[in-house]
């Protein structure tokens, strides 16, 4: 069973309930799931735990306020995390056209560059075709774990 760790970022809770719903179907089932709801590079120091980026967008394209800490420490300090797995889930509105999901690119960006190893394709989950995040998000991370 698998360790990961949620990275959130989250204005109205969507992404946040999404993450619980995440860890509440997953812990039954022996994995160990830490949501982290103002995540600091501390906070996935020191250990290999794959990242679960579940995100919602704000504004044009941005990260929520509680994520953005989060992304100028890792662009700034950029720790290298060779070959550690991540995900990215994001939540988005598709009437912003271009800036679509933009909040999920920035942060496979910055993962990037620490030389950790996406797995899977990012999920963008469209707010005008989808009510509950969760229903389309928890099949996806049944897969991402699986392709760990």
């Amino acid at each position: 069973m698998a360790a990961i760790r949620i990275l959130v970022g989250s204005v109205y809770g969507g992404a946040l309930m999404t993450a619980r719903a995440i860890k509440k179907t997953l812990e039954p089932e022996g994995h160990q799931v830490t949501v982290l709801e103002a995540p600091t590079l501390d906070d996935i120091a020191g250990s290999d735990d794959p990242i679960l980026v579940c995100t919602s967008t704000t504004g044009q394209g941005e990260l929520p306020p509680n994520l953005l800490p989060f992304y100028l420490a890792l662009r700034e300090q950029l720790p290298q995390m060779p070959g550690r797995p991540f995900g990215v889930m994001v939540l988005g509105d598709s009437s912003y056209g271009d800036t679509f999901c933009g909040a999920g690119e920035l942060m496979e960006e910055a993962l990037y560059e620490t030389s950790a190893r996406k797995v899977g394709d990012t999920l963008r989950i469209d707010a005008l075709e989808t009510l509950e995040p969760e229903e389309p998000a928890l099949p996806w991370v049944r897969d991402w774990l699986e392709s760990l």
